[in-house]
């Protein structure tokens, strides 16, 4: 590797206790691809510590670290929570109408995102947290009425609404014992302004993509995508049985084209580009007080030399799908192993790679069995054996409905896969798990897929997506971006 000048190590340090109040009444909702867009943008390389400087006055400033006592100690590297909004001030009538944001604005994060730049300047790891994984708040007070909360249990989304950007911070801090650096909300309108002043970004489908609640609308190939289609494609959930999960590996893949467009483009070398490009997140941007132009410029630095294969993109590994919460409902709970190792990986400034072993199961697939739902029937007279078959789908990482039901008719003698002809590629999925099962298509069936186990079933089999050698949940960016 050649030399470079030896850098400081970048640790977290501590604020101000005078900050500027948060300020309320903004609409906030975040999107994934939204909170992840800064963390391309803001790469600064090349650029003159000037610049950037003059910069710094567009960032609207937040107190997310006050009075925040008993934090995780500071790990190597540093940590930024980006949070997303759906601000849409500066969006035009027709534009929101075009690409479907009308509707009253949410007061509540939609995903939050941990992402963390190696000490060393080679590698960032972006973590995806559920909107709906299950938290407990920590007791807190109202940051509107002045109500004392006690401690209490909440989907994690939920944390911005009670307490605003403190405590979501606390929050995160409590769930992962990851030190938070840095805070960082961006929204719809910087999204839409920044990715269109790039001149689009280039994103690759292997099949169409259509989706009624953003509109998108994408026959398979090669697209670039204007800020408004990049839009709707980060928040389309409606385009396979994946629902939240599949949006979040979108946003991931979207990461990785844009690092690749701001890093290829030209951006990092024009100071009159980059100006522009930052100026179109800025306008939107609130961040707090200790981010600014040096922190630009060390994201600068660690994204100079980065393509797409050198990021690494996660989501919180999920134990229990649907996990009941009385007042909640469905919630998404953490695996506490998995989770933990991904968590230490950050504390540590490891690759988020290293957490997984590199085992190979036997069946390549496109879709990972974690963002496939599946209802079992027992289409025999064997009792017990539709139990069984969803114990063992759960155990391969499949979703299922945990309500094994049985056949009208107890004699299936082979196994049939029942899909809507929409999920084929999940339905394919479910079908290398089964060897020898029947592909059954069923237009309207929705995304749920129906297995009715017959007699010749012997096992679920192992799948592994293709094209990487981690277990689901770890992506890589050169494996989802355009060659």
């Amino acid at each position: 590797m050649p030399s470079t000048p030896p850098r400081p190590p970048v640790r977290s340090r501590p604020r101000g206790a005078a900050r500027p109040p948060v300020r309320r009444g903004r609409p906030r909702w975040a999107v994934r691809a939204v909170t992840t867009l800064s963390v391309a943008i803001l790469a600064s390389a090349g650029i003159g510590h000037a610049v950037i400087s003059s910069l710094d006055a567009d960032i609207d400033r937040v107190d997310a670290f006050k009075d925040m006592k008993n934090r995780p100690r500071a790990g190597h590297g540093m940590n930024v929570l980006l949070v997303g909004t759906d601000g849409r001030e500066r969006i035009g009538e027709a534009e929101r109408r075009r690409y479907r944001l009308g509707g009253e604005p949410c007061h509540c994060t939609d995903t939050i995102m941990i992402v963390h730049i190696s000490e060393d300047r080679n590698r960032a790891s972006v973590v995806s947290l559920p909107r709906d994984s299950y938290a407990e708040l920590p007791a807190h007070t109202d940051r509107v009425t002045g109500e004392r909360h006690a401690a209490h249990p909440v989907k994690l989304n939920a944390a911005y609404a009670e307490g605003g950007p403190q405590l979501t911070v606390r929050t995160v801090e409590q769930m992962t014992r990851v030190k938070i650096d840095h805070y960082v909300e961006v929204d719809f309108g910087s999204f839409m302004k920044t990715v269109d002043v790039l001149g689009g970004v280039r994103i690759c489908t292997a099949r169409p993509l259509k989706d009624s609640y953003t509109g998108l609308d994408l026959p398979a190939g090669t697209h670039r995508l204007s800020g408004g289609q990049a839009l709707q494609y980060v928040r389309a959930r409606y385009v396979d049985g994946a629902s939240d999960l599949g949006r979040m590996q979108r946003q991931q893949r979207f990461l990785a084209a844009l690092i690749d467009r701001s890093t290829s483009s030209g951006v990092l070398l024009n100071p009159m580009k980059f100006r522009d490009v930052t100026r179109a997140v800025l306008g939107s941007v609130r961040a707090d007080k200790g981010f600014g132009a040096g922190e630009l410029l060390d994201l600068g630095r660690a994204m100079r030399n980065f393509s797409p294969s050198s990021s690494e993109f996660a989501t919180v590994p999920i134990g229990q799908m649907a996990y009941p919460v009385k007042g909640l409902g469905s919630t998404l709970k953490w695996d506490p192993v998995k989770a933990g190792r991904i968590f230490r990986a950050l504390r540590d400034d490891k690759p988020l790679s290293s957490t997984r072993p590199r085992t190979r199961p036997s069946a390549p697939v496109e879709v990972a069995p974690r963002q496939i739902l599946v209802q079992v029937e027992n289409g025999t007279r064997t009792p017990g054996l539709g139990r069984r078959v969803d114990a063992a789908l759960t155990a391969a990482g499949f979703r299922t409905t945990h309500r094994a039901t049985s056949a009208a008719d107890p004699s299936a003698r082979r196994t049939v896969i029942s899909y809507d002809p929409r999920w084929d590629r999940s339905a394919r999925t479910l079908a290398a798990a089964f060897p020898g099962s029947v592909l059954r298509p069923v237009a309207g069936q929705g995304a749920t897929l129906k297995v009715t186990v017959g007699t010749d079933f012997r096992e679920v089999r192992a799948v592994r997506v293709t094209g990487t050698q981690e277990e689901p949940g770890v992506v890589r960016g050169d494996e989802v971006s355009c060659g």
